[in-house]
């Protein structure tokens, strides 16, 4: 049976732009390692997905070889963007760079296995101490989209196949409150959302396992050793 696995943050760089050893020891040499463990666990009838942040290129031709080996692992892969991705700008031109391995999830949802997939980027909450105005103006884009992408699945999916979706930014954190996203994925029929975008001392902020009515699987690369990590189907209802 084909599985479904999720990885955030690969922040490759293969191009040479920003080599993550500066960030100490942990990321050395991790594309190698991360490729070892993807092409370890994950086989071709499987789908990865994918929560931004994935490549340093500032452009489509710095990001190539990044894509090229994402490309490369086994699987198919649904690429989200992330707050770092600076390649990715036009669409379309995107997607003419990348495979039929790969797709976009940007206003869109897909059916994963027992899954429909729903999500967007997120952004900084605007009751952050350090979010700008402008920060606020891209928050709320951001809750467009996954309404957006909420409104697609009910078009083309309908409400009775489980829902997962995929973020880049926490949608909450550990010791705060409820946000607008929690309520808009609860509201959407979500019960599983994978993110990543915490590093270091900030892993100490990520909600893992049940919470809000939601299942949250915090999947950041040097959160989870550089290892796509497997999602588990939907549970079964309990019998009337």
């Amino acid at each position: 049976m084909a599985r479904i696995f999720a990885l955030a943050d690969l922040h490759l760089s293969l191009a040479g732009h920003k080599p993550m050893e500066v960030f100490g020891e942990l990321w050395a040499d991790h594309a190698a390692r991360m490729a070892q463990a993807w092409d370890g666990r994950v086989g071709a009838e499987d789908t990865i997905l994918l929560g931004g942040d994935l490549s340093w290129g500032r452009n489509l031709e710095e990001a190539a070889p990044d894509l090229a080996w994402i490309a490369a692992r086994p699987g198919r892969k649904v690429l989200l963007r992330g707050n770092h991705d600076g390649w990715w700008r036009s669409q379309q031109a995107v997607r003419r760079a990348l495979p039929p391995c790969c797709d976009l999830l940007r206003n869109n949802a897909f059916a994963v296995g027992p899954w429909v997939v729903v999500g967007a980027r997120g952004w900084l909450a605007p009751d952050d101490p350090s979010a700008t105005p402008a920060d606020r103006a891209t928050h709320e884009r951001e809750i467009a989209r996954l309404k957006l992408s909420i409104e697609y699945a009910d078009r083309t999916f309908g409400r009775e196949t489980p829902r997962l979706a995929l973020t880049h930014f926490p949608p909450r954190l550990a010791g705060e409150g409820s946000t607008a996203v929690v309520e808009i994925l609860r509201a959407g029929g979500v019960s599983v959302v994978v993110y990543g975008h915490l590093h270091g001392p900030d892993h100490a902020r990520a909600i893992r396992g049940p919470r809000d009515g939601l299942t949250y699987r915090f999947v950041a690369a040097d959160a989870v050793g550089f290892a796509p990590v497997e999602i588990d189907p939907p549970r079964a209802a309990a019998p009337a």
